[in-house]
């Protein structure tokens, strides 16, 4: 940890911190925050039609709950019924949330990038009785399953209603203004326990099904403030909020977790716009999943691209900014006067630069969701960026284990947070004894006591090796491939060591009883045209044997460094997109195994068949 960073840890400023008694419930953590910070700041985000960022206070959060609350207790919805919320991140889904919460209601977040299918299929699942949903089109992309949604009786779109004659003759289809402009609201506050069932969070259903994990306000709460020993959120950080608050650890740490403290959260605007927001918005606190922040670490090689001198710069700075970190963290010696000051040198030139497109007031940047690759986090952390990495799942409430700033061994997602209990089965599966695990799976008690054992221990399918108190992950236990050979290969690494090649776009590591790995692998059309106009020699299609060769080439460099049954020797390449529209990924992005290896089951099978009469020839 370098001064900077050391003076924006070590800067004392008043923190607040609510305690998970003091709240009782989520709703009572909002009205404690309210009672204690009424004027200060709790929300920033952008208005569209005015083009400027707006202020939110809590005081003026109180205010907007109240018609929330009112609107949902003139529909009739009574304690436990489910509602459902489909907007985006901003201080509408913030009112809908604490004031259904408020009257015993249950939550059940929904991804907007999650197909129709996928969204109906949870509406059915947990009976929600109410949508509250961003506009008419995504509304009408569900009519098609209408007779699926027997239980669904309120609709409230936030853009309005259409003319469409599908929405004028149901009477629970509404604009969501005309619902909110009553006057009154429902009193007094359903305090409830801290053991109500608050929310169900549907894990994304990478290897099967969605399931629907129901988690009480005392195990998100619990959740929030153990991770707050780890990244205590003060009341002069500006969290930047730009994962969904449908994923649990946006809605733990990135929404929970500030008003614990009594933080702000900034909205960004979207994705695309991310860049901006960052360097206008100038958080202190960023959530980001790997993904993310590999393609920051792409963006920056490709600056540091446009000629050898800026290159040589680059990797100079980044490298002896983890030396210097590296040291610190193993007690040696540390770098020499002479290394010492030509990386001052550099940070200034090269690290500070990098740190301003990040706004330039980041204390800490969490990277979670899934391992992040161990170049990336020294890449980065060397050019000054203060990450850290951790490891949740929703069925845990989420989070599990973190790094603390400056202490981060990439690699690793760290150790425990105090009060969980981790243990390594036989089979190498990770089990998790928590105060925040989840009640169990909606509806299902099979499938519950699979998750949940006697002892109270949650397998999480997650393959983990413990070294020196640091959890180290692995791969998923379903999706170990055991080959042919007798060798077993977790998939996830080799699949993200692929993905970091900027012309692959998504990957899906295939070999089961096969006596080699072979790899699907999504192109990035523009990546590739780029590629094969460079080389000269390849068509702008990556459909030849000379391109699967060129890729198989180029897979040894990124594979290098693991084993000789882990590398990939076979390859299909298509173009076709790899959505969630069309079920190949999940709403978190993930690739879903089972669709992906039905759909190019074909092409798998070529692979294999062409090295067996290569074999026999």
């Amino acid at each position: 940890m370098d001064g900077r960073t050391r003076g924006l840890l070590e800067r004392r400023s008043p923190i607040e911190l609510i305690s998970v008694e003091q709240a009782g419930t989520l709703p009572g953590l909002f009205r404690e925050r309210v009672r204690l910070s009424a004027n200060a700041v709790a929300y920033r985000e952008h208005d569209a039609r005015s083009g400027r960022w707006r202020e939110h206070t809590w005081q003026d959060m109180e205010r907007r709950v109240g018609p929330a609350r009112g609107a949902l207790r003139r529909a009739g919805f009574e304690p436990g019924d489910r509602v459902a919320i489909a907007l985006p991140n901003g201080t509408e889904w913030v009112c809908f949330d604490i004031a259904a919460l408020s009257l015993g209601l249950v939550v059940v977040p929904l991804y907007l990038h999650d197909s129709a299918g996928s969204m109906a299929g949870i509406l059915t699942d947990c009976g929600a009785r109410g949508l509250i949903v961003d506009s008419a089109t995504r509304w009408h992309g569900l009519l098609p399953h209408w007779p699926e949604l027997i239980d669904l009786e309120h609709v409230w779109l936030r853009d309005g209603l259409t003319a469409d004659a599908r929405d004028l003759a149901r009477p629970g289809v509404k604009a969501l203004a005309d619902v909110l402009a009553h006057e009154g609201e429902a009193k007094p506050w359903r305090e409830g326990s801290p053991d109500d069932l608050a929310t169900i969070i549907y894990t994304s259903g990478t290897t099967g099904r969605p399931k629907g994990a129901m988690l009480s306000h005392r195990a998100i709460l619990r959740n929030a403030a153990m991770t707050a020993e780890v990244v205590p959120p003060r009341v002069d950080d500006r969290f930047l909020s730009c994962l969904p608050l449908a994923h649990a650890f946006e809605r733990t740490v990135g929404y929970y977790l500030p008003m614990l403290g009594g933080a702000q959260v900034v909205y960004a605007r979207s994705i695309e716009v991310l860049t901006e927001d960052l360097r206008t918005q100038r958080p202190t606190v960023f959530l980001g999943v790997p993904r993310l922040y590999e393609r920051a670490a792409i963006a920056i090689q490709d600056r540091g691209r446009q000629s050898p001198f800026k290159r040589l710069l680059l990797g100079a700075t980044a490298a002896l900014g983890w030396e210097r970190v590296a040291a610190r963290q193993s007690g040696g010696a540390g770098l020499g006067p002479v290394q010492r000051y030509v990386g001052h040198v550099l940070d200034r030139w090269v690290g500070s630069q990098v740190r301003a497109a990040f706004g330039g007031s980041l204390r800490i940047a969490v990277s979670g969701g899934a391992p992040l690759p161990v170049d990336v986090a020294r890449f980065l952390i060397g050019l000054g960026i203060p990450l850290v990495e951790g490891y949740g799942l929703t069925e845990a409430g989420p989070v599990v284990t973190a790094n603390e700033v400056g202490a981060y061994v990439p690699g690793s997602v760290g150790q425990p947070l105090r009060g969980i209990e981790l243990e390594i089965s036989g089979r190498g599966e990770l089990l998790i004894r928590s105060p925040s695990l989840m009640k169990g799976y909606w509806r299902n008690d099979a499938l519950t006591a699979e998750a949940i054992d006697a002892h109270g221990w949650l397998h999480t399918g997650d393959l983990a090796e413990i070294r020196d108190g640091r959890v180290v992950i692995a791969g998923r236990l379903k999706e170990l491939i055991a080959l042919s050979t007798g060798e077993k290969v977790a998939p996830a690494s080799i699949e993200a060591a692929i993905l970091r090649d900027p012309i692959f776009r998504n990957v899906l590591v295939v070999g089961d009883g096969k006596p080699f790995l072979a790899a699907v692998i999504s192109m990035s059309s523009e990546g590739w045209k780029a590629t094969a106009a460079a080389s000269k020699v390849l068509a702008p299609e990556p459909s030849q044997a000379s391109a699967e060769q060129f890729v198989l080439r180029r897979l040894e460099e990124r594979l290098a460094d693991l084993g000789r049954h882990e590398q990939v020797r076979g390859v299909h390449l298509p173009l076709d997109q790899w959505s969630v529209e069309n079920g190949l990924l999940t709403p978190t992005l993930k690739t879903k195994r089972a669709p992906l290896q039905r759909k190019y089951a074909s092409d798998i099978e070529r692979i294999y068949s062409a090295s067996q009469a290569a074999v026999e020839a």
